[in-house]
């Protein structure tokens, strides 16, 4: 890829300043392809922090349509696309935002079916799906893809992410874990309600989604330390922080 222009040095100036990330981080981010499930209450706020931050490919996968009830915590939709595909609503506000950023829409759900597929090309999964399928779908595929994952869920007043590179040893020699070492199983029906029957405050999801964008901006111009075997939680209510290690389980092909 080209490299950075003079509008974009202007535009990155802060981040190119952080000797963490520097010129070769912003030029890193310009060549990354990050593919971000779902354009809602997690996915507002990665797609608007990954494209302000100039990251070069965007891909949205999402099959819904704005409704007015989104507006409360999907801050990247607005009254005026009410009933717009959230890919098309997404892809609007990301042009206005950072028109250096070339985006990719899957007006379908990401799953078993379609991962393969969707995920051609891209080199980092962000996953802000509200669902258990979607989420092992995508761990399934970002570890068949040998490519990072960054995961997020809330609910209510709290929250959690991590990241997955199952497919990568750690320090100790072992591979790291997946997602299937962290939830072996999915919960019963009706054991985790989505957020239509319990409700949601919306600014969880800007704190846990943004929390998600800077894992992805670490993972690609290799920034610090990813959240690789540790599971961050977020209690809204009492404003805490927690983090919880978790290894790799053994596996019969192991």
């Amino acid at each position: 890829m080209e490299p950075l222009s003079p509008e974009e040095i202007a535009r990155y100036q802060r981040h190119i300043l952080l000797p963490e990330i520097g010129g070769a981080g912003q030029q890193k981010l310009k060549n990354a392809r990050v593919l971000v499930i779902g354009a809602g209450g997690l996915g507002a706020p990665v797609l608007q922090y990954l494209a302000a931050a100039g990251v070069g490919t965007l891909g949205i996968a999402d099959d819904d349509r704005v409704s007015l009830s989104n507006l409360q915590r999907q801050v990247i939709h607005d009254s005026g696309t009410l009933g717009e595909l959230k890919t098309a609503s997404a892809a609007a506000s990301i042009a206005r935002l950072n028109p250096h950023v070339r985006l990719i829409r899957f007006d379908e759900r990401f799953d078993a079916a379609t991962a393969v597929r969707q995920l051609a090309g891209f080199d980092l999964l962000v996953d802000g799906s509200d669902n258990f399928d979607t989420r092992y779908a995508a761990a399934d595929a970002a570890e068949q893809a040998r490519i990072p994952l960054v995961t997020g869920a809330v609910g209510r007043f709290d929250g959690s992410l991590t990241v997955l590179k199952p497919y990568e040893a750690g320090t100790d020699g072992s591979l790291n874990p997946g997602y299937w070492d962290l939830f072996p199983a999915p919960p019963p029906a009706g054991v985790v309600p989505a957020c239509a029957e319990t409700g949601i405050v919306g600014a969880l999801t800007g704190v846990i989604g943004t929390l998600m964008a800077m894992e992805a901006i670490k993972l690609v111009t290799e920034a610090g330390e990813p959240l690789v075997g540790r599971l961050l939680l977020y209690d809204g209510l009492a404003a805490e922080f927690s983090t919880i290690r978790y290894r790799r389980r053994r596996r019969a092909a192991e």
